[in-house]
């Protein structure tokens, strides 16, 4: 048994906990909100109307550079929960459900034995399986810390969604907010459309604030205002798009808000004072152990977070961590570092754009018309950058370039700065088993193979030997890749340095890869589905050889299957499918469309998304949604 569990059973056979009472332990209010980033009137915004908010923060610290560790609910959330960064559980693709490893149990758990009453309201969207029973007393729409025993400390969770962003897509909205006055970041186009739902978003922001307002009231009215910590954050950047989902600053940053009453000041970190701003590194990693320290409970081993109030509180670390992996039905993969002046983003995916076509962000017609006018060659170099293929490195300065508009990683004096940066990224996939370098599908099927979760997986060096792999997915970032370095690992004995080096193919010009032609055609009938599709895809995007082409794309149809493949690997295989152009792809619909859709040893949640790709593919293009034609 571990050690942190016999340490509880031990605590609770002396009756530690059970002796204690409200009046010798905080109680501990979350309100959260969806969708927003800190564009809140205490952050400077001066469009902002927020002024519970705004008082809140002249009496609690507040947090100048919190991240939400993930720039998408599903994933964020997961990271929460467990203390942990969601890819060293394989959790990390939106809407995912990951194998749970025994050894992991969720902060709550802890909380609930030593005699909190737990409650939330009530989103959870874990990407990991759990039994909601085990960590919340209660997690429902009418989860309240009212319902508790007397006398029972109690942490519960408030979760306003009206921020969400589809709540600021009303077309033609009637705003309180001017949209004529509302700043309009430089990387989007600068239309009445824009405005029209960046002024949704600001009297969204208004209302939350409203709801936040009332549950502090509700707070006072029951006597609870001085025994009760209270902490306000939003899950992530803003819903307008380049906001949630992006790997970036504008997709992480997040308003975090702590108040703790005087009679725990005990409990302040160093730098805490009323209306005071702490620009120490927080992310949703820090949550869970933060919890734990505020309560007295030592931070087991297993989470990687580092608490910033409480007893246990930690020093400030140099650099926070984000992540970004599939977003619904599009796969992608980027790492990020902040050390609070620069943004470091390494993309492994780069012959993919930011801005893919993702069905639900292109509900908002922001999305939809900055796509379009891309198409049309409307934009300005800033405004297309969303829409074009990355580069594998993107260094930016905030204090110059807050929104992130001037890549600066192939600046000769940062370059240092990139690769100290980078490294400490590496560092960090290393010490935190982050699974990274293997695609979804591959990390399943090995996972499925040995009987083990994808997080004991990443634990085992001989399945996932993190540094090998590297030298293949790191082939991009050399200034001058050679045919010969990339056909080495074509032949290497791990798929998944036979995978990075056939992406990296996707991201080179033809004049490299071309050499290489029989070399990828031979990975058509490799073990692993991922190097097949990867390979596959290259062949289909850059061959002239019409007969090669053609078994590539038996190789996408195959593996588009579900059944056949997994849920997976047919998402990935159908993307490559929808990558290609009208050319390609409208002699193939009918037959992709007879596919089926689902896989049946896969849970719900990832289970979807090929079902999502049946209706890109089947629908016209450039600008095939059916509400783009109202």
């Amino acid at each position: 048994m571990p050690s942190y569990r016999l340490a509880l059973l031990l605590f609770a056979s002396l009756g530690v906990f059970a002796t204690l009472s409200a009046a010798d332990r905080p109680n501990i209010l979350w309100l959260s909100a969806e969708d927003h980033g800190p564009h809140l009137g205490c952050y400077g915004d001066k469009h902002a109307t927020t002024p519970n908010l705004d008082a809140f923060a002249k009496n609690s610290l507040l947090y100048t550079n919190a991240i939400s560790t993930a720039p998408v609910c599903a994933p964020a959330r997961t990271t929460i929960i467990c203390g942990m960064y969601a890819p060293s559980l394989g959790a990390h693709h939106m809407r995912s459900q990951a194998s749970r490893p025994k050894w992991l149990k969720f902060y709550p758990e802890f909380l609930r034995e030593a005699g909190y009453y737990c409650t939330n309201n009530s989103k959870t969207d874990y990407n990991i399986e759990h039994d909601l029973r085990t960590i919340w007393d209660e997690s429902s729409g009418k989860a309240h810390y009212g319902k508790r025993k007397k006398g029972q400390p109690f942490f519960a969770i408030f979760n306003q969604t009206c921020t969400h962003e589809s709540r600021i897509r009303a077309r033609d909205a009637k705003t309180t907010h001017d949209p004529a006055t509302i700043p309009v970041p430089p990387y989007h186009p600068d239309t009445p459309v824009v405005r029209n739902n960046w002024a949704q978003y600001y009297d969204r922001l208004t209302q939350m604030d409203d709801w936040f307002g009332a549950h502090l009231r509700a707070l006072k009215e029951k006597g609870l205002a001085e025994d009760t910590i209270v902490i306000f954050w939003a899950d992530h950047g803003s819903g307008m798009p380049r906001g949630k989902r992006y790997a970036g600053w504008s997709g992480l940053h997040v308003p975090m808000i702590v108040h703790i009453p005087e009679k725990w000041k005990h409990l302040r970190p160093p730098e805490y004072k009323a209306g005071g701003r702490s620009g120490r590194l927080v992310g949703f990693v820090d949550l869970g152990a933060t919890m734990l320290s505020l309560v007295g409970i030592k931070p087991p081993a297993f989470q990687q977070g580092k608490a910033f109030l409480g007893k246990y509180v930690t020093e400030k670390p140099k650099y926070s961590f984000g992540f970004r992996g599939r977003m619904d039905e599009r796969p992608d993969c980027s790492r990020t570092v902040i050390d609070g002046k620069y943004v470091y983003i390494r993309n492994f995916m780069p012959h993919l754009p930011h801005g893919q076509v993702l069905h639900y962000q292109m509900e908002t017609q922001t999305t939809r018309l900055w796509r379009r006018l891309y198409r049309q060659g409307k934009l300005n170099k800033i405004q297309s950058a969303f829409w074009e293929r990355k580069s594998p490195e993107e260094l930016y300065d905030l204090s110059a370039d807050p929104h992130e508009t001037n890549n600066l990683a192939a600046d000769p004096a940062l370059r240092n700065q990139l690769l100290t940066m980078r490294e400490a990224l590496y560092r960090n996939l290393a010490e935190t088993f982050d699974v990274a370098l293997l695609p979804e599908g591959m990390f399943h099927d090995v996972a499925e193979k040995h009987n083990l979760t994808p997080a004991e997986l990443a634990r085992r060096p001989e399945l996932y030997p993190i540094k090998e792999i590297r030298k293949a997915a790191d082939l991009l970032l050399d200034s001058n890749p050679t045919p010969e370095r990339i056909a080495s690992m074509l032949k290497a004995k791990l798929p998944a340095q036979r995978y990075w080096a056939a992406l990296a193919c996707l991201y080179l010009s033809k004049n490299v890869t071309e050499p290489l032609h029989d070399q990828i055609s031979s990975l058509f009938q490799d073990p692993s589905r991922s190097v097949q599709i990867a390979a596959a895809e290259v062949i289909v995007s850059q061959s002239a050889n019409q007969a090669a082409v053609a078994r590539a794309l038996d190789v996408l149809l195959t593996n588009s299957n579900p059944v056949t493949s997994s849920a997976y690997h047919a998402v990935a295989a159908l993307n490559a499918l929808d990558h290609q152009p009208q050319s390609v792809l409208e002699p193939l619909k009918q037959r992709i469309l007879k596919l089926p859709t689902r896989d049946p040893n896969v849970p719900g949640r990832p289970n979807g998304y090929a079902s999502r790709m049946h209706q890109h593919i089947s629908s016209p293009v450039p600008d095939y949604f059916k509400w783009e034609k109202k």
